[in-house]
Parts: structure tokens; sequence; C-alpha cells
């Protein structure tokens, strides 16, 4: 279970560019209550990279690897390009 998501002040500022800081904000609450299935929490290829992204919005998605009970997310992707 996730306890805490840690993201870079470099992606807290990409989201307020783009206007995404309370999808962030919803998809975090989700996450920390584990209600996976609301954000599409899933493991990207390949498997054994252990690298999961979840649905921020129907455009972009957060990149994000899982440390113990941490979540960090190191990347925001333009799912449509």
């Amino acid at each position: 279970m996730i306890n805490k998501i840690l993201i870079s002040d470099d992606l807290i500022a990409f989201l307020e560019k783009r206007n995404l800081v309370n999808q962030y904000k919803k998809a975090k609450e989700y996450i920390l209550k584990w209600l996976t299935k609301q954000v599409d929490l899933k493991l990207r290829e390949p498997k054994n990279d252990k690298v999961y992204y979840f649905r921020l919005n129907r455009q972009y998605r957060a990149i994000c690897k899982i440390e113990g009970d941490i979540l960090k997310i190191f990347d925001i992707d333009d799912h449509q390009n």
C-alpha cells in the first residue's frame, strides 16, 4: 500500500503551466486510498523494469516507480503524442 507520493518541483511547475494541479491532487487522493482503478494505475512494458503509470486526464499520464510504500513520480507524459 502506498503511504506517500513524491514529485519534483519541476514536475509541479509542469502541472501548473498546463492547469493539471487539480487533476493531480484528485489522482493522488485516489492512489493514497488505494482506489487504483479510478486513475488506471498500471505496470508499463517491459514489466521487469517495474515502471508504473497512472492517468491524470485523457491526455496526460504520470510515470512513476514504487519503492516500498513510496510512489516516486519522475515524468509526466503527453499520452496523445
